[in-house]
């Protein structure tokens, strides 16, 4: 299986390189006030990419410490929660009496 992930992985940087070199060609970004910035396409899609991938990271990222948190708290309670009261022991009748 580790295989088909690199293999995946290689076949997608090949991909990126590839649509790279044939579109390396600057983009016009009109900004504010009349200004324009000259932008490589390939620069120009990475980073959207990245502008709407690092929120949803963040997010995911936060969900799962507070779940993290939450089941380790929830485990220390239990193991605190859950110790029995220690076993009384048996009452042995004397040896001479019939029981």
């Amino acid at each position: 299986m580790q295989f088909l992930k690199t293999l995946f992985w290689v076949i997608l940087a090949v991909v990126a390189v590839i649509f790279s070199l044939r579109n390396w060609i600057p983009v016009p970004i009109n900004l504010w006030a009349g200004l324009t910035a000259d932008v490589k396409l390939p620069v120009l899609l990475v980073v959207s990419a990245l502008i709407g991938f690092l929120p949803t990271y963040a997010v995911h990222r936060t969900k799962l410490w507070r779940l993290k948190r939450r089941i380790d708290n929830l485990e220390r309670n239990a193991l605190l929660a859950g110790t029995p009261p220690p076993a009384a022991e048996p009452v042995n009748p004397p040896a001479g009496s019939p029981e």
